[in-house]
């Protein structure tokens, strides 16, 4: 018991607490151990992702910040948000894939983001797939400099990879 949600920090613990009650899995203590191995699985995809694609890990993310950038929440869902193009930004959200009480996927072209963005606060949006994010774990952004067109086409291919990486960790923490 506790092998799994031991090894996450007191913030995703806490936040993993909350959502037990939101998710589709069995009751309990074991609900949570199982949402924490999942949850450490997808840090662990994540994490690979930004290495294998040359992304930058930085702790804030300004409105104004021209690149694109990947994030991943306490509750280990995910958010694609675009570069600054002409008519804003696209954003892409995916939710822990388990959830009930949020959409499993939104995206939204033209998406305002409310303030700053920094590690450990919510994402808030003026326009957006969604109102506000869980609080933040991780921020990762494009490093190098590039066209527009390939840059949301990197941050595209991830999400997806990501995405189909997390719905594989998900369908076996609902066999388990």
């Amino acid at each position: 018991m506790d092998e799994y949600f031991a090894k996450v920090s007191e913030e995703v613990q806490n936040h993993l607490k909350q959502l037990v009650g939101s998710v589709n899995l069995p009751e309990g203590e074991d609900a949570l151990e199982l949402l924490a191995k999942g949850w450490l699985e997808k840090e662990e995809s994540f994490m690979s992702q930004i290495s294998e694609r040359n992304l930058e890990e930085v702790e804030d993310f300004s409105v104004e910040e021209p690149r694109g950038g990947l994030l991943m929440t306490y509750s280990g869902s995910l958010l694609t948000i675009g570069p600054i193009g002409e008519d804003g930004r696209k954003v892409e959200y995916a939710s822990v894939g388990l959830r009930t009480d949020v959409p499993e996927t939104a995206e939204k072209e033209g998406s305002v983001i409310s303030s700053d963005i920094s590690v450990g606060g919510p994402v808030e949006f003026l326009v957006g797939p969604i109102k506000k994010s869980s609080p933040v774990y991780k921020i990762a952004v494009v490093r190098e400099e590039m066209p527009l067109e390939e840059e949301e086409e990197l941050l595209s291919d991830v999400t997806q990879i990501l995405m189909d990486d997390f719905v594989e960790v998900n369908k076996t923490l609902i066999i388990e």
